[in-house]
């Protein structure tokens, strides 16, 4: 079940927190020789207080050549242990050890080992956004950006297990034509629930605007129909990443545009694009487990060490081994 985190929890850990919070973080970070990184889904304050922002494949990358020796990731559970993978040696923390992920907890490593024994010979194709228990029974990684480059790598006389998400899954087998790929029906509870008709209603209500919608939604398929019907000019609509929407913000021309994704990253969009009017599709759309990281939750991270991040060596290893395979095969980009 996802926790329920209501506004008022947050204004009372912002609250604790004290209003010279931030300044207090960074001073702390600096004494525990840590770098501070906070995914685009974060609440503004947390964003505005780390060192780097950005999707967790690109931060986690930024930890692994940071020269601090602590991590302190502000992201849900896989994200981190995503960072731990690659920088084995660091003190990885994350300020709420709860922040967990539907879409990650949707496959374990034991129905991954079950569906490989199903499909012997086939390739595992796992979006980063798994656990490194999941990681490490997969043969290659891939991000939303490169999703489409590592499949098609992939020999077409090979099946393809592809996971764990079924809308990142539909779109690459739909642009690949590919039969013999087979998708996990894994979802984002939070992006599954940006829906077709929230794109067409509001499309309809702002004609000019560009739409930037993350494959993982659910209207991703009805942004391609609005497009293939003429329904919104083919050249408005665009499949993206997280760090391809800042990308693509920062090139548009558009005046306005409508943002199919979790909420916490309209605050990254305006900040690159500050002239642009950025609207969410769905303003509904917000992580709880994302925004389980508060001012309060974080300042005690770097205060107390808490909550640190293990995982088994040989875990991270085999994972270490499926993200870097996705690299050679090709530029991972912005992440998810």
């Amino acid at each position: 079940m996802v926790p329920t985190l209501t506004a008022a929890d947050r204004t009372a850990a912002e609250t604790t927190a004290g209003p010279g919070w931030a300044a207090e973080v960074r001073a702390l970070a600096r004494e525990r020789d840590a770098v501070l990184l906070a995914h685009n889904y974060q609440l503004p304050e947390i964003q505005d207080v780390a060192d780097h922002v950005g999707d967790s494949l690109a931060l986690s990358r930024i930890a692994a050549e940071a020269d601090a020796s602590t991590i302190v990731f502000c992201g849900v559970h896989f994200m981190a242990e995503t960072a731990k993978i690659l920088s084995p040696d660091k003190t990885v923390l994350i300020p709420d050890a709860r922040a967990g992920c539907s879409l990650a907890d949707s496959i374990t490593a034991e129905q991954l080992r079950e569906w490989k024994a199903e499909h012997p010979g086939a390739a595992v194709v796992s979006y980063v956004n798994t656990t490194a228990a999941v990681k490490a029974e997969t043969d290659v990684c891939c991000t939303s950006s490169n999703a489409v480059e590592v499949v098609a790598s992939i020999p077409r006389e090979r099946e393809v297990l592809f996971l764990p998400d079924q809308f990142l899954g539909a779109h690459v087998r739909r642009v690949l034509d590919r039969s013999d790929m087979h998708v996990w029906a894994g979802e984002c509870h939070v992006h599954a629930g940006i829906n077709g008709r929230q794109l067409t209603e509001q499309s309809q209500a702002h004609p000019e605007a560009d739409l930037f919608v993350h494959p993982e939604c659910g209207c991703a398929t009805s942004a391609l129909y609005l497009a293939g019907t003429g329904a919104v000019p083919e050249d408005q609509v665009k499949i993206l990443s997280t760090g391809g929407m800042i990308d693509a913000a920062r090139a548009t021309g558009a005046k306005e545009v409508l943002v199919a994704t979790e909420v916490g990253m309209l605050h990254q969009l305006r900040r690159a694009a500050p002239e642009i009017e950025f609207r969410a599709v769905n303003d509904r759309a917000s992580c709880t487990y994302m925004k389980m990281i508060t001012p309060e939750a974080l300042l005690r991270s770097v205060r107390e060490g808490t909550d640190e991040v293990h995982v088994d060596p040989e875990l991270a290893a085999r994972g270490r081994a499926a993200v870097q395979r996705m690299i050679e095969i090709g530029n991972p980009g912005s992440g998810e």
